[in-house]
């Protein structure tokens, strides 16, 4: 029993047939591309087996979903109520699982998967029944946000000018982050301002801040990111992107990249527009406008050359920034760094480039954590740490001044460049004469 009866469902069409319960294990694969309608989801499907464009072939057009189940069971797919029911002895796929990737035949690479958490996963097709119109309308009620189109407009433009031309000065430790009482951390004035830009509620947001939509869904991008890179490496070629007609590419949400490079870039306003001469409101909105889009789109030195626009591009369409081979050669004497990046110019490997957090601001304005609290937490623990660390080493100090014996510690104590580890191998005796 390995056939199942699959209804795909949009807010338009509705598909039905019969088909090997795997096609449907892909089908949910593919809505980690995020679709909308059915033709999206056949796109998505291109990135796990070749032959995907046949997939409408065993599909009839329905008026409404065949619930009788076929063979091993049933799987419905709403794109519409972004709701996934199975009753299947196939299998049962979930919001998180992996395919292997079919090329005319099923091989052994297997790719994973993960699908956003607005989708619901259910084990009953009666369940469904019941939340499926309630759920199409909640989302008809949210019409998709653009929130680039405030991110990166004019509401930013026009609050870093009300910024700059008033001068707040009284900004400066109105967001205040006290590691110990008497060592202070004030963020600057610039910092400030940046820091109120991104907590801020906006009703052009629904009532979120910025920084709530730039982090909304920064582990999902994330995770399919990693995944999409892991096929290249296996591959040895790039997974398909997103298109920009799609839905998923026109209100896509925010990964790490973005993250950081929005932070860079309002960082780089805030700091070329203080140190010019002031003008009118209307002039500074405009002047800030001409800085954006030239930092945006120039290639930039702290990114290797990059142009922070394309960067932002290929994560918004899905594709993880590979590396070119020399990049890769980080010391010209180290033989693995030159294997590494010979083989990469040679196509036998992929790598790829990442940024980070690690110069942004220690504040939870520009950290990635969703609560203030899950901040502090992190807080208390890192400093715990150092504590400890610290108190290891004191410890040790005193001991090897008094002469007295000290324990090896790896971390303490690295070994000799010429010394192997405790670990190696021992050298074959060789054998009787």
């Amino acid at each position: 029993m390995s056939e199942i009866k699959l209804n795909l469902i949009d807010s338009t069409t509705i598909l039905n047939g019969t088909i090997h319960g795997s096609i449907g294990d892909y089908c949910v694969a593919a809505l980690s591309a995020e679709p909308e309608t059915i033709d999206e989801l056949v796109a998505a499907l291109q990135r796990f087996q070749t032959h995907a464009a046949d997939l409408q072939s065993h599909f009839r057009l329905g008026s409404e979903p065949n619930l009788e189940p076929y063979d091993a069971g049933i799987l419905i797919i709403d794109l519409a109520a972004r709701v996934v029911a199975c009753e299947s002895t196939y299998s049962l796929p979930g919001p998180k699982g992996e395919v292997y990737y079919h090329d005319g035949q099923r091989t052994d690479l297997p790719i994973f998967y993960c699908v956003s958490d607005d989708w619901l996963f259910l084990d009953s097709v009666e369940e469904y029944q019941c939340v499926c119109d309630k759920r199409r309308a909640e989302r008809l009620k949210n019409e998709p946000l653009d929130a680039r189109e405030i991110l990166y407009g004019r509401p930013l433009l026009e609050f870093l000018a009300t910024k700059v031309q008033s001068g707040q000065d009284s900004l400066v430790g109105t967001y205040e982050l006290e590691e110990k009482e008497d060592d202070p951390k004030i963020l600057t004035t610039i910092g400030a301002i940046h820091a109120e830009w991104l907590l801020t509620p906006r009703e052009d947001l629904r009532g979120r801040s910025p920084r709530d939509v730039l982090l909304a869904k920064r582990d999902f991008i994330e995770v399919d990111l990693e995944s999409r890179a892991r096929q290249w490496s296996m591959q040895l070629q790039g997974p398909p992107c997103l298109s920009k007609e799609s839905f998923a590419y026109r209100f896509a949400a925010f990964g790490v990249h973005e993250w950081v490079l929005y932070y860079d870039m309002i960082r780089y306003l805030l700091n070329t527009s203080t140190k010019r001469q002031q003008h009118d409101f209307d002039y500074l909105v405009r002047e800030l406008e001409i800085l954006k889009d030239a930092w945006l789109n120039n290639p930039c030195e702290e990114l290797e050359g990059r142009i922070p626009a394309i960067v932002i591009e290929n994560e918004r369409k899905r594709l993880p920034e590979a590396m070119g081979g020399r990049s890769m050669v980080v010391d010209e004497d180290c033989p693995i760094c030159k294997m590494m990046g010979d083989d990469c110019e040679a196509g036998l490997e992929i790598c790829f480039w990442h940024l980070d957090c690690s110069d942004m601001d220690e504040h939870f304005a520009f950290s990635i954590f969703q609560s203030e609290k899950e901040y502090v937490e992190d807080l208390i623990e890192r400093e715990l740490r150092y504590r400890e660390y610290d108190e290891k080493w004191r410890q040790r100090e005193e001991c090897i001044a008094r002469g007295e014996p000290v324990e090896p510690d790896p971390f303490f104590d690295p070994l000799p460049l010429d010394e192997p580890p405790p670990f190696a191998l021992a050298e074959p005796e060789p054998p009787e004469a």
